[in-house]
């Protein structure tokens, strides 16, 4: 009413003309319909008996009463497809099957697994032989016999390392003697690679004269002879210190401090190597120092490759000295615990002879007996995971829906759709609003009309309905799902339906047109006629 009157306050004019336009129509409607004389003519109904129908309304959808999807539960090669589209299918129907070779592998394994538990048990339960006793003392001399093996095997591991070292540390200390001479005649030949008759900066300037200022490869060999020099000093310094019978550790050291002494050598005589093959390139016969170059040359390749020699000579003693302290600890380690291993195989024997003699444990039955349970739980499953390749229908009806991109040999997965089940029954779902809901429940009856099949009505009774409303745009709707009680082939999924559902049914109730009940305040009433 407040938006009426705002709209026409807005719009006196138009108001004006409306409100005039009424009261003239009205005026001719009561004289066209009561007569110029003014009479009042009233219209009559007969009140009856009859059942008083209350009932509520709303419109949805025809669907089918239940559809399931055809879901594998393994994934494996689909083996065949029994389902066709739109064909009945009944409850229990095998549809399809995925490749069960492994499954029934499985199941075949699981079978003999839980024999051979069952014979164990029987074998038990039978007691012991005098076949197994004789077995059983057979099994411990064996095991004694190979724990003295295992003893002589663990002392000699240690004595064989011993004797290793003790000769892989006397051949490196004979070694690291000799090679200091080597050594100190290499880096006096690298120190006058660099330091001629001239004076060490004027030979350095002429090799740098003859290379371009720009070439690195002079500055490299004195930056690998100056490192070499470093450590020949500190080296030999330790070689002073350290004689024949000294602690492991320092002959160690002595002879791995050697072999980077010689490698850091053997780099720089590389380095002079390359700038003397450089200097031969540029055109040296032009310079004054051509003669010094043609002596020394030679002499850096010579020593180039007896250091080489002894590089190699070292490496293969500290090799030897790595390789036993490393894998001795793990022979050890192995030895104890085939030491161990057989100490407990021999113990075991000794207490399988004993049990034997004493008869069947009766822990080991009940232990036997929870091993077949085990093995026959095992079928179990396995024989539920070879059904799971078979899929069967779960209920009867009409496959709406079947993959037809699948077939023979294809992979399927666990929870792929292979089909849509659909029942014959059909069903319609409608929506009402929460004031027509609070009136509707289970079991109501209700008529069912069709926007496609105009001439068809047909009965059904509420089967659900909605706890939970569903809110759009501050609307509150229900779903209500009514089962038909008959089935009519025209009828179809998705089609539009009507329904009324007849919330309240009085019988035998006086029934008159709700067009004469007139009401005046708070009170209702009919007018009737009298005589």
């Amino acid at each position: 009413m407040r938006e009426i009157f705002k709209l026409a306050t807005q719009h006196k004019i138009i108001a004006f003309i409306a409100i005039l336009t009424l009261i003239l129509g009205g005026r001719y409607g009561y004289k066209s319909f009561f007569g110029k004389d003014g009479a009042v003519r009233y219209v009559f109904a007969q009140a009856e008996k009859g059942t008083f129908i209350v009932s509520v309304s709303g419109a949805g959808q025809v669907s089918a009463l239940d559809q399931m999807e055809i879901k594998p539960d393994v994934s494996g090669e689909l083996a065949a497809l029994y389902v066709t589209k739109d064909r009945e299918v009944k409850t229990g129907q095998l549809l399809a099957v995925i490749n069960d070779r492994d499954a029934k592998r499985a199941q075949n394994d699981a079978e003999i697994s839980l024999e051979s538990a069952r014979i164990k048990l029987d074998e038990l339960l039978d007691g012991p032989d005098r076949q197994d006793a004789l077995e059983a003392e057979n099994a411990l001399k064996q095991a004694e016999r190979d724990l003295e093996k295992a003893q002589r095997t663990s002392d000699n591991i240690l004595a064989d390392s011993e004797k290793t070292l003790k000769n892989a540390y006397e051949n490196g200390y004979n070694n690291v003697s000799g090679a200091f001479f080597k050594l100190s005649a290499y880096m006096k030949n690298l120190q006058e690679a660099q330091k001629a008759e001239q004076g060490a900066q004027d030979q350095i300037n002429a090799y740098k004269m003859i290379l371009g200022r720009d070439s690195p490869l002079v500055q490299i060999f004195l930056d690998d002879y100056n490192t070499a020099d470093g450590l020949y000093d500190e080296t030999f310094a330790f070689f002073g210190e350290t004689f024949r019978d000294s602690q492991r550790n320092a002959v160690e050291k002595l002879i791995r401090d050697t072999l980077e002494t010689t490698k850091a050598i053997s780099r720089a005589q590389e380095s002079a190597r390359h700038m003397y093959d450089a200097i031969v390139l540029a055109s040296y016969k032009e310079f004054t120092i051509s003669s010094y170059v043609d002596k020394m040359k030679p002499k850096i390749e010579s020593d180039l490759s007896s250091a080489f020699s002894l590089v190699s000579s070292l490496g293969q003693i500290i090799d030897t000295i790595d390789e036993t302290l490393e894998n001795t600890p793990d022979k050890i380690k192995d030895a104890e615990l085939a030491l161990k291993s057989a100490e407990e195989k021999s113990e075991a024997k000794k207490t399988a002879l004993e049990k034997i003699k004493a008869g069947p444990d009766p822990l080991d039955i009940r232990t036997q007996k929870n091993i077949v349970a085990q093995k026959e739980n095992a079928l179990a499953d396995a024989k539920a995971k070879l059904s799971d390749h078979y899929i069967y229908a779960p209920l009867s009806g009409l496959a709406a829906q079947v993959n037809s991109a699948l077939k023979k040999g294809d992979f399927v997965s666990a929870g792929s759709s292979l089909s849509t089940i659909v029942t014959k029954q059909k069903i319609a779902e409608i929506i009402l609003n929460e004031i027509d809901i609070a009136q509707v429940k289970n079991g109501q009856k209700a008529t069912l009309t069709f926007d496609a099949i105009p001439e068809l009505t047909l009965t059904g009774t509420v089967a659900e309905v909605d706890a939970l409303g569903t809110i759009s745009q501050g609307i509150v709707t229900y779903k209500v799902k009514i089962v038909f009680d008959s089935q009519d082939e025209r009828v179809k999924s998705a089609m539009s339906v009507s329904a009324s559902i007849i919330v309240e049914a009085k019988p035998d109730t006086l029934l008159i047109p709700n067009s004469a009940v007139k009401s005046q305040g708070e009170t209702n009433y009919v007018e009737i006629t009298e005589g």
